[in-house]
């Protein structure tokens, strides 16, 4: 793929992903220890890093939208017209 892109690696990315990840390895180790309430504390806390790195990102710390495809609707007068090779 040409061009540059981040593949999310941006802070609000990174940030919720840690926080996900916590809460995963929480929720797994309650999970083992048969103590449900810290199942879905670790459960809540994965939630949790999904509602972060949204904040962040509207914080304008997530990915900025500057690749072709996030761009939408271009001017019908700048496209070519399709033409058939023979």
């Amino acid at each position: 793929m040409a061009g540059s892109s981040h593949h999310g690696h941006t802070p609000a990315a990174w940030t919720g992903v840690i926080i996900a990840f916590i809460g995963f390895c929480v929720a797994g180790a309650f999970m083992v220890m048969a103590q449900p309430v810290g199942f879905w504390v670790g459960i809540a806390i994965t939630l949790l890093g999904a509602v972060v790195g949204g904040i962040m990102r509207t914080m304008g710390l997530g990915q900025k939208h500057e690749h072709p495809v996030h761009q939408v609707g271009s001017k019908q007068e700048d496209r070519e017209p399709a033409r058939a090779e023979s």
